[in-house]
C-alpha cells in the first residue's frame, strides 16, 4: 500500500475500519472529533453501524451491550469524556469484554481546554473506575505507529477479553504524517463461544460484573490478576535508543518520547 498524507485522528478511524470494526458509538470532543466525523461517513458507507450518542456515558454504555455479541467495535474520546465513561468501562473490565477506546489526550483539570496533554496517563494506566483492574494501554509516537497500534488493539482485546485503549496525545490526533494504512480485511465470521446471540438450540449464556457472592467476586479477581501477569509476560513493547553505554535513561511516549530523542541526540553531541 502506498504512503499518504494523514491526519492521526483520521488514520486511527480508517485502520479500525479495516480491520473488521463492526460497530462504533461516540460522542464528539476536541482534540478527536475527527475521528468521529471519519467514522460517520464511512461505516454506513459500508453498511456498518455508527451511532453519535447523547452523551459519553450513552456511547460507553451501548459500546458495552454490543461488545456481549463478540462483534468488533469501539469508541473514540478525549480526557473529560473518558472520565464520564469510566463507570461503563468498569463494567466492561468485569464482564471481560474485548473493547477497543481511542483517548486523545487534552489538558485538565476539568474541562481543562483543547490543548495536547498527557494527562490521562494515571487514569489509564491504573485501571479506572473504582479499580481492581488494567488495561492494556499502547501510546502511539507518530501517525504510522497509531495506525499500527490501532490495527493490534483488536487482535490484543480479542485475545485477552480485555479493554485495550489507545492513548493518544492530542498532537498526534492532529499531526499530519505520511503513513501507510492496511489493506481492507473482511469482516469476522466466527464469534467467540461466549458471545450473546440469542440462545435457540444451544445452552443459554450468561454475562455479568456482579458477583453477590465473595467467593465469586474472589475467584474473578484472581482471574483478572492472572490474565494481567500473562499480559504483562507477553505484551510490553518499546523501543530502546544509545542504551548500551548509557549511564542515565530517558523514558516517554508519545510526542513527548520524540521530544526525548531529540534531547538525548543533542546531549549526546554535546
Amino acid at each position: 500500500m502506498p504512503r499518504e498524507l494523514l491526519k492521526g485522528n483520521i488514520a486511527m478511524a480508517e485502520a479500525a475500519i479495516r480491520v473488521g470494526l463492526e460497530a462504533y458509538f461516540g460522542y464528539p470532543i476536541t482534540p478527536q472529533t475527527e475521528l468521529l466525523e471519519h467514522m460517520s461517513l464511512r461505516m454506513p458507507e459500508l453498511g456498518r453501524a455508527f451511532l453519535q450518542a447523547e452523551s459519553e456515558v450513552a456511547a460507553i454504555n451501548m459500546v458495552y451491550g454490543a461488545a456481549c455479541t463478540g462483534k468488533r467495535v469501539m469508541s473514540s474520546s478525549s480526557s473529560p469524556g473518558v472520565s464520564l465513561m469510566m463507570e461503563g468501562l468498569s463494567y466492561i473490565a468485569g464482564t471481560e469484554l474485548p473493547v477497543v477506546l481511542i483517548d486523545v489526550v487534552r489538558g485538565g483539570p476539568g474541562l481543562g481546554n483543547i490543548a495536547p496533554s498527557q494527562g490521562d496517563y494515571n487514569q489509564i494506566v491504573r485501571g479506572g473506575g473504582h479499580g481492581d483492574y488494567f488495561p492494556i494501554v499502547l501510546a502511539p509516537a507518530s501517525v504510522q505507529e497509531a495506525i499500527d497500534l490501532t490495527v493490534l488493539s483488536f487482535d490484543l482485546a480479542e485475545k485477552y477479553r480485555s479493554i485495550v485503549f489507545v492513548m493518544a496525545d492530542g498532537n498526534i490526533g492532529q499531526l499530519m504524517e505520511p503513513a501507510e494504512l492496511p489493506p481492507m480485511r473482511p469482516l469476522k465470521t466466527e464469534l467467540p463461544d461466549w458471545a450473546v446471540t440469542g440462545a435457540e438450540g444451544r445452552e443459554r449464556r450468561y454475562l455479568t460484573s456482579i458477583y453477590l457472592k465473595p467467593e465469586d467476586e474472589e475467584v474473578t479477581n484472581i482471574r483478572l490478576l492472572e490474565r494481567w501477569h500473562e499480559i504483562e509476560d507477553h505484551e510490553v513493547r518499546y523501543k530502546g535508543y544509545y542504551l548500551d553505554d548509557a549511564e542515565y535513561v530517558v523514558i516517554g511516549f508519545g510526542t513527548a518520547g520524540r521530544v526525548a530523542m531529540s534531547a538525548v541526540r543533542a546531549a549526546r553531541a554535546g
